[in-house]
């Protein structure tokens, strides 16, 4: 089985533990990969932008000139499409780009995004991941401890708000939970931070 290297709260090096094959060393798809991602970039947007057309600006009620005699193209409004201040032709309008995907293609995901970080030795087990009160200089130096410089996910098992409150603040540092983990996460971010249970609710999920 894989095994990956334990720290403590300083970025000690504590020894290690074993963790599954089928998530953390599986076949990377990364044609599931795109099409999870894809569908997640689509259902944060919010789908509100629109223009306004010829019906819906205001003026342009009356014909500009009589259709023939004056020498110009004829017009029949002041808000068409070709007017400045006219309306917009086949403009945006409001709409949901929310579409679902099937849930074993996210587990797939899921898998291959954890077992590109255990290809790339990005994935840090911290043995006791806990705060008695919120402190942003203790979660910086415990990545200063694992020289991480880059950007980084923080996972607990379940929701922590000390642990949320003392990394929110950090930059290029999310800290989440095993409830809410996805792939664009996990991909987004350099480095895998991890609490020590949060494995094994990961395996629990995942199985």
């Amino acid at each position: 089985m894989p095994t990956v290297a334990v720290y403590n709260m300083e970025g000690a090096k504590i020894g290690s533990m074993e963790v599954s094959d089928s998530i953390f060393a599986a076949e990377v798809n990364k044609a599931v990969l795109h099409e999870v991602v894809v569908n997640y970039l689509a259902n944060q947007r919010q789908g509100t932008q629109s223009t306004k057309t010829r019906t819906e600006v205001s003026g342009g009620g009356i014909k500009p000139w009589r259709q023939k005699g004056t020498g110009r193209a004829r017009q029949g409004s002041i808000r068409a499409p070709q007017w400045t201040g006219g309306g917009v032709a086949l403009g945006p309008k409001p709409r949901d780009y929310r579409y679902s995907v099937n849930k074993k293609i996210k587990k797939i995901a899921l898998r291959s995004a954890l077992s590109a970080k255990y290809e790339a030795y990005e994935i840090y087990v911290i043995e006791d991941l806990k705060m008695e009160e919120i402190k942003t200089a203790t979660i910086a130096k415990m990545l200063k401890g694992l020289e991480i410089d880059t950007k980084a996910l923080i996972v607990t098992a379940d929701y922590d708000n000390v642990i949320y409150k003392s990394a929110r603040n950090i930059k290029n540092v999310k800290p989440t939970y095993v409830g809410v983990l996805n792939t664009y996460d996990v991909l987004k971010y350099n480095k895998f931070v991890v609490a020590k249970e949060a494995i094994a609710k990961i395996e629990e999920v995942l199985a």
